[in-house]
């Protein structure tokens, strides 16, 4: 695949795109089409040999770090590492989910998902955002998910997390709009997609997934338009509408069924 263009910034610099989670699923597409519009390229993720394999299918200079950053020494080390990078984009996606009753469910995984889905966000988050409103420029796009509109018993703390990923970045947003700045800070929201997240979960989807490479191509397009809350295909957009007029106790029934529908699919 050959570039489309390539992305300078005012020094004549190909701009650079920071991807967590790079290793497979949604990050993994997100490097791709970013690749293919001409951006360079920081890929982070656990698996090196996953990033150095996708290294070797892209068309522009890719830095690949293998880095475990659910831990806090990680997130600050990994900005230490790459913050006199020109980096135009920060792309939080690292994150996964735990399946089962609050009350059986292992807790040192529960936690070290809280640390990945919330504290490597907000971290990264935070420090990048400083700098972008610096040059008052720049794009954090925060993947959360569907799960965000909703309490979510069976996936409780996963629920959780990606709600708060999801209102963090709305309150974030409201800030810069006051500010009149420049900087961009948007959320995404997809439903089910076709990943590795069922497998690590240990569920299966009771409805039809969405393509990876379709909801980022989606996303990015609708990142660099500026629109904060992202939810790709017209079933999701419909069902966050609509949950908003739902009673909790409606909404607590439904989604406990869903949920448990889930792993009913893996029998």
């Amino acid at each position: 695949m050959q570039n489309l263009f390539l992305m300078y910034n005012e020094n004549g610099d190909t701009m650079k795109a920071l991807i967590t989670g790079a290793s497979s699923g949604l990050g993994r597409e997100f490097a791709k089409i970013l690749s293919n519009m001409g951006y360079d390229l920081i890929l982070v993720a656990r698996r090196k040999k996953r990033l150095e394999s996708l290294q070797k299918e892209l068309n522009t200079n890719v830095q690949i770090i293998s880095m475990d950053i659910s831990s806090s020494y990680n997130c600050m080390q990994l900005y230490e590492l790459v913050k006199k990078e020109d980096i135009e984009i920060l792309i939080n996606n690292a994150g996964f989910g735990v399946f089962g009753q609050f009350t059986k469910t292992n807790i040192e995984k529960e936690l070290d998902m809280i640390d990945l889905n919330i504290k490597s966000v907000h971290m990264l988050t935070k420090l990048f955002l400083k700098d972008f409103k610096k040059k008052n420029k720049g794009y954090i796009l925060n993947v959360a998910s569907s799960a965000a509109f909703l309490p979510g018993p069976l996936m409780a703390s996963y629920y959780a997390s990606k709600s708060y990923v999801f209102n963090l970045t709305m309150a974030i947003h409201e800030e810069l709009r006051r500010e009149n700045s420049n900087v961009y800070v948007g959320v995404l929201c997809p439903g089910p997609v076709d990943t590795e997240f069922n497998k690590v979960a240990g569920v299966k989807f009771s409805v039809k997934s969405l393509v990876a490479d379709k909801v980022c191509n989606y996303a990015i397009n609708k990142m660099f338009n500026k629109k904060i809350l992202i939810i790709p295909g017209f079933q999701m957009k419909f069902i966050y509408a609509f949950s908003r007029f739902l009673p909790l106790k409606m909404k607590l029934k439904l989604t406990y069924n869903i949920q448990k529908s889930k792993k009913d699919n893996t029998k």
